[in-house]
């Protein structure tokens, strides 16, 4: 029976990649011809890949770590696909995510010209994701990497005024700087390792010990992934790029897309590949320090409403890399925890923010009010959002937050800990301020003719709102054991992840 369900997990594991990457050929061919085939085929697609996501959870929950050997060659001569409880982690978020964005933009991308361009490049963005969560090897990673980024570059301009091209060319920039420290560490660590598979690489350092050729190398990928996950100080481009962007977008990217790109991809390698140390356990929890303090001292002063959420997003990513970046077990646990819960409630904060565009046309918070008594869908799931990621009990956001408090307490990061606590009340200010300007008080006479949005942007929100309510009920213990524990367990094992990867071969 379990070999049977092995050889089924050996197929789905490539359909990650191959379903999206499919869907968007068929999209950009049959998009333009048929009128309504783009919505009604991507839509198809992301939730065909949220239902393989959740079938993945329960198989590696089953079955342990399963190995894809593409092409049938066997690592490390060959490339291969990895799917353990990180993965489906990984995966069961990012596809959640974007099958409620695709829902949203049914109706969201009316406005703009060209719906099938949006998903051909919506598709193509989600394939690089999927790609990089479920390689195996590392120059795969760099493929998988440039392909989300190149395609959200372009879907960063997508509404191709001054503002957007600014940002995506700032993005551009910045982003193949990034792509360019990776690849250089990737190259280093081939010449030292004359391997690509991280299994391999991570048994080859074992046995030859960590040369300096690897200090540098850390150096580069710390700098790399850092600013695909927008930390302090490799932040700049992102409080561009996720206002610019079509709010279903703006969604992806901080909701998934930097965790995918920047997070996953630091926590992967440093655990599993390289090595954990005391150095880069320090290193990444101060920039987590760092991007918690600025990230929210500089949302603080905004009056865009999607810029403030930007500014936001480099902060709760600061409490995602600190909680990992303490290297426990526990703190693990609570920095995966965050990740999702900022997935969920952040991507429902940028979809707010695109509804109050859609009817109002402004983001400056100064021109709303009083939104809620024409919009109570928008404004009610939005103050589900903010009072989650300002950590207010008992929303999904108070619990990982209150987690890594506890994580830091535990480790006697208490400095840390105190920040942490100090910088959740700031990030309650600024969103109480975000409410109180743009939902509470008197309906402007300029806003009297608005509307709430239609169904499909609707839905979306109310599913986000939902999961933020009752996502505490994953640290219910039978399921933090199966998705959060499970999870947190390959980063805690380390180094051991390849002999897990060699052991699953078959």
């Amino acid at each position: 029976m379990n070999d049977g369900l092995r050889t089924m997990n050996h197929e789905l594991i490539p359909l990650f990649v191959a379903i999206p990457l499919g869907s968007a050929f068929i999209v950009s061919l049959l998009g333009k011809k048929l009128r309504g085939f783009a919505d009604t085929f991507s839509n198809l697609a992301t939730f065909s890949l949220f239902s393989l996501s959740l079938l993945s959870f329960l198989l590696t929950k089953r079955l342990g770590t399963i190995v894809y050997k593409v092409g049938g060659w066997i690592p490390p001569i060959g490339i291969c696909m990895v799917l353990d409880s990180l993965t489906s982690f990984m995966l069961v978020t990012i596809n959640l995510v974007a099958f409620l964005a695709t829902i949203y933009s049914i109706s969201y991308m009316e406005k703009y010209t060209a719906k099938w361009k949006f998903y051909t490049l919506f598709l193509l963005m989600l394939a690089g994701m999927d790609g990089v969560i479920v390689t195996g090897d590392m120059f795969n990673l760099f493929v998988f990497l440039e392909i989300g980024a190149i395609s959200s570059y372009a879907l960063v301009a997508f509404g191709v005024e001054h503002e957007e091209l600014e940002a995506s060319f700032k993005y551009t920039v910045m982003g193949s700087i990034a792509s360019s420290f990776i690849l250089l560490g990737i190259a280093l660590l081939y010449s030292y390792t004359s391997s690509l598979n991280m299994a391999d690489i991570s048994r080859t350092l074992a046995q030859r010990g960590n040369g300096q050729i690897v200090f540098f190398v850390s150096v580069l990928f710390l700098m790399g992934f850092g600013l695909k996950a927008a930390l302090v100080p490799f932040h700049a481009w992102l409080p561009d790029a996720h206002p610019s962007a079509p709010a279903p977008i703006s969604a992806m990217l901080s909701g998934v897309l930097i965790k995918a790109l920047g997070v996953y991809a630091l926590a992967r390698i440093f655990f599993n590949v390289l090595g954990m140390t005391a150095t880069t356990s320090s290193i990444l929890m101060v920039l987590g320090t760092a991007s918690m303090i600025i990230g929210g001292l500089l949302a603080l002063g905004q009056e865009d409403i999607k810029r403030l959420f930007a500014y936001s997003s480099i902060s709760q990513i600061g409490y995602v890399v600190f909680g990992i970046g303490m290297g426990t077990t526990f703190g693990i646990l609570a920095g995966l925890f965050h990740l999702f819960n900022h997935a969920t409630f952040k991507s429902l904060l940028f979809l707010n923010s695109g509804s109050i565009e859609y009817a109002t046309g402004t983001r400056d918070l100064r021109k709303m009010g009083g939104l809620t008594s024409k919009m109570p869908v928008t404004g009610y799931s939005s103050l589900v959002g903010s009072l989650s990621i300002s950590g207010v009990p008992p929303l999904n956001g108070f619990w990982s937050k209150l987690l890594i408090i506890l994580a830091a307490i535990e480790a006697k990061h208490f400095i840390f800990a105190s920040i942490a606590v100090l910088v959740s009340i700031l990030t309650l200010v600024y969103y109480l301020k975000v409410q109180r300007l743009a939902f509470f008080g008197e309906l402007k006479d300029s806003l009297r003719g608005i509307k709430e949005v239609p169904l499909t942007m609707k839905l979306s929100m109310i599913v986000l709102s939902i999961i933020c309510i009752f996502g505490g009920l994953l640290l219910i213990p039978g399921i933090q054991k199966n998705f959060l524990n499970l999870a947190t367990e390959v980063l805690a094992n380390g180094t051991n992840y390849a002999q897990t990867i060699f052991g699953s071969i078959k």
